[in-house]
């Protein structure tokens, strides 16, 4: 490495009770109309209404949008965009998980545009100007508060993306007090994500450097610290902190040195048997780093280090395996239905995610990527 960028999102406020100074932010960017991004199931936790309540206070009168759906599809993205028109809008808040905060990216992207969803799908096709953006994350898995890709469902089922430096939101508001009502498997599932895009930006291929190396042993730390406790109890605000700070951080990471063959084969799992993207990623985590261990050890050995291990690359692999092993959640492709007539499918789709397999540490054929998913069957 001769040399690297780094970009990320140029304001962020990690505090608790933060959500409810959303006024302030908005403000501060001339904003008047916000168009708050979000789902059906935080409106009825009543995690939106508090919210709307302060900014209510703040004489800052919001449109919500609440129907934002798992892994979004291009129907549901493009309905958000058509209401944020509908509604004036000349700001927007993410509030919520991955699929939330992706969506309001792309609304702030689309709706001041004439673009096309499917035209911009791709690394560096988008363009502006796009609304201003503040994005409140309400799970400690994606780190999409902090990154530069929205990913959506086609039509056909596949995982696309959208990558440009004008997705970087504006600012991130990190309120732990926001995610105490995750259920044990959410927050499995969200903290299994936020390790892996830890793990494979430091073992990235492409565009790894020092500071991106750096943030991502800082959220492994934090995540491998935190992930056993918020599930033992939910409640325990100062791990639910930790690990909203590690998916941030990992966030940050990855968004610079690119994930890899995990979410690259994670991707079909998710559009073809619609699975929670972090549970996608969580199935085929194993395979991946056992695969990746001949090119890939030295770096593994030191992330086990960095996590209290002794330096040893296999054993930092049997400790992740055995972590995942322990979370609330489906452990088999099996599980959700996945069959042996299916895994030619999933393989060809994987295949197809070359702007991520490019960065695995070691090469991934079709025949490889087959016998990853058979593994994790």
């Amino acid at each position: 490495m001769t040399g690297f960028s780094f970009e990320t999102t140029p304001r962020i406020l990690c505090e608790d009770g933060a959500a409810l100074k959303l006024a302030e932010f908005l403000n501060g960017m001339g904003v008047i109309r916000p168009f708050i991004v979000t789902d059906a199931g935080l409106v009825g936790a009543g995690v939106v209404q508090p919210i709307l309540d302060a900014l209510n206070a703040a004489g800052v009168t919001a449109a919500v949008f609440s129907e934002v759906l798992a892994d979004p599809p291009e129907a549901s993205v493009m309905a958000a965009v058509a209401a944020a028109r509908t509604a004036g809008a000349d700001g927007v808040v993410g509030l919520g998980g991955g699929s939330s905060l992706d969506t309001a990216k792309l609304v702030a992207l689309l709706a001041g545009t004439d673009q096309a969803l499917p035209d911009i799908y791709g690394i560096g096709l988008a363009r502006g100007p796009r609304l201003p953006l503040v994005q409140v994350p309400t799970t400690a898995g994606t780190g999409s508060e902090v990154t530069n890709i929205a990913i959506v469902t086609t039509p056909d089922d596949q995982k696309k993306g959208v990558v440009s430096p004008l997705l970087y939101p504006d600012a991130a508001i990190l309120d732990a007090t926001l995610t105490t009502g995750l259920p044990p498997r959410v927050t499995a599932m969200t903290g299994i994500d936020a390790m892996v895009h830890a793990i494979e930006a430091y073992t990235s291929r492409h565009k790894k450097n020092p500071v991106s190396d750096s943030l991502a042993v800082a959220a492994l730390k934090l995540l491998h610290a935190n992930i056993r406790r918020v599930i033992a109890d939910g409640s325990d605000l100062p791990a639910r902190r930790a690990m909203l700070q590690g998916s941030l951080l990992a966030g940050m990471a990855f968004a610079n040195a690119p994930v890899a063959a995990v979410h690259a084969l994670a991707y079909p799992i998710g559009g073809i048997f619609h699975a929670p993207h972090g549970l996608s990623n969580a199935l085929v985590l194993g395979p991946v780093l056992r695969f990746n261990l001949p090119a890939a050890g030295p770096l593994y050995a030191e992330l086990a280090a960095a996590i209290g291990l002794t330096p040893d690359a296999a054993a930092f692999v049997d400790e992740i395996a055995a972590l995942t092993a322990e979370m609330p959640m489906e452990q088999r492709l099996s599980d959700l239905g996945v069959e042996v007539q299916h895994l030619d499918r999933l393989a060809h789709d994987a295949m197809q995610v070359q702007r991520l397999l490019i960065n695995n540490p070691r090469e991934v054929t079709l025949s490889d990527a087959r016998a990853l998913y058979e593994e994790a069957l």
